[in-house]
């Protein structure tokens, strides 16, 4: 249930003391190999960290011997002092493991704006520590080690036809689209080209990680990497690898919106009959981004008409004096009306849903949030103290 599910690879976990915490904050996962496949998406946003920068670089030919993955510290907006930081991590990574640093993904995840001597001499050290302590069973301790606000350490794993796709992930706060909303790696013992690696990862991530937009909030550090080691020999039906990639990033996708920062309903907005799947997903993306809507929610006030309110704001096509809107499988409005009354929703599970229909189309499309509440202010309020 971890990156190590599949074969020909190690990872580790370890406590570097960049979290006051002492938790685990350093994390390696390490591809051995025959292939050395890496495919990645990154953060839309402008604002990039250091990592991502030096990330961005290293996929282009397509090749991963390792990753290299810090909580505790964004390493963003740290200036060049910063970037060194990054290429001395990938340069150690490399030498530990006599491989080129060219070959080594970096990614951090913290606070922005923060980094100094003794941070960089901990991201080494733990490195080195992480190294040191690779193992085929360290999956889950990599996990542990990824996580800022994470409640719990998020994995999967799914077997397929004799090859296995493994995952971990981390996010609970800023979360939203931009082909990557948080830290994720995925490794596969399967055959795969660069291409195809990278083309199923993209199909994957485009209706999974992308669709989740818990908070409206684009992160600097998202990641979302594919490493692939060929250890299975079995190169597999292209169809079923996609199906299941797309599985396990949904699998983490949704461990991330249940443990959203201070959620208590994890909302699925289900758009149908849209002219295109563009149009179901700025429908989608329009009430889930809808503070109003959020915090009726929240209160468990089936509120309709914040939906209607949320969708007029978009291009998409559709008759607002003619959509169906149901929560939690009751009609509440059809033909731009009421339909139900009110009070026949129970808004109390946590898992919560919401269906527009804007009958104009065969499209549809599926985006996941969470509502607002006083717990999400309130830890967002002090992060940086």
């Amino acid at each position: 249930m971890s990156v190590t599910a599949a074969q020909g690879f190690e990872a580790a976990g370890v406590a570097a003391g960049l979290k006051s915490t002492g938790k685990p904050d350093v994390a390696v996962v390490v591809n051995r190999g025959p292939l050395k496949v890496g495919a990645a998406v990154f953060t839309s946003n402008r604002a990039k960290a250091n990592p991502i920068i030096w990330s961005e670089q290293v996929i282009t030919d397509g090749v991963v011997e390792a990753i290299v993955l810090n909580s505790g510290g964004a390493n963003c907006f740290t200036g060049s002092f910063g970037f060194q930081t990054t290429h001395q991590t990938a340069e150690q990574a490399a030498e530990l493991l006599g491989v080129s640093a060219g070959d080594v993904l970096v990614c951090s995840t913290g606070l922005i704006g923060t980094g100094d001597d003794v941070f960089r001499a901990k991201v080494l050290a733990g490195t080195a520590q992480a190294i040191a302590e690779l193992s085929a069973d360290g999956g889950l301790d990599a996990a542990h080690a990824i996580m800022t606000t994470d409640s719990v350490s998020k994995t999967t794993s799914y077997h397929g036809d004799g090859w296995t796709i493994g995952g971990i992930a981390k996010g609970a706060g800023m979360l939203a689209p931009g082909l990557a909303t948080m830290l994720v790696v995925i490794t596969t013992d399967a055959v795969l080209t660069t291409r195809e690696a990278d083309a199923h990862l993209r199909a994957a991530t485009r209706v999974s990680f992308d669709r989740l937009d818990s908070d409206g909030c684009m992160s600097t550090n998202d990641q979302v990497t594919l490493m692939v080691s060929g250890a299975s020999g079995v190169v597999p039906d292209p169809e079923a690898f996609r199906l299941a990639l797309t599985e396990v990033c949904t699998n983490l996708a949704m461990q991330l919106q249940g443990d959203a920062e201070g959620a208590s309903h994890d909302i699925t907005i289900q758009v149908t009959h849209a002219a295109s799947e563009d149009d179901a997903v700025e429908v989608g993306r329009s009430v889930a981004r809808n503070n109003l809507f959020k915090a009726a929610v929240f209160g468990n006030d089936p509120n309709w008409g914040r939906v209607l309110a949320a969708i007029g704001t978009t291009q998409a096509q559709f008759d607002p004096y003619d959509v169906d809107v149901w929560m939690n499988g009751v009609r509440v409005c059809t033909q731009g009306g009421p339909d139900a009354p009110r009070e026949d929703v129970d808004l109390t599970p946590r898992a919560t849903s919401l269906v527009i229909d804007l009958k104009v189309g065969d499209a549809a499309a599926t985006i996941f949030t969470n509502d607002l509440t006083h717990d999400y202010v309130h830890e967002n309020s002090a992060y940086s103290s």
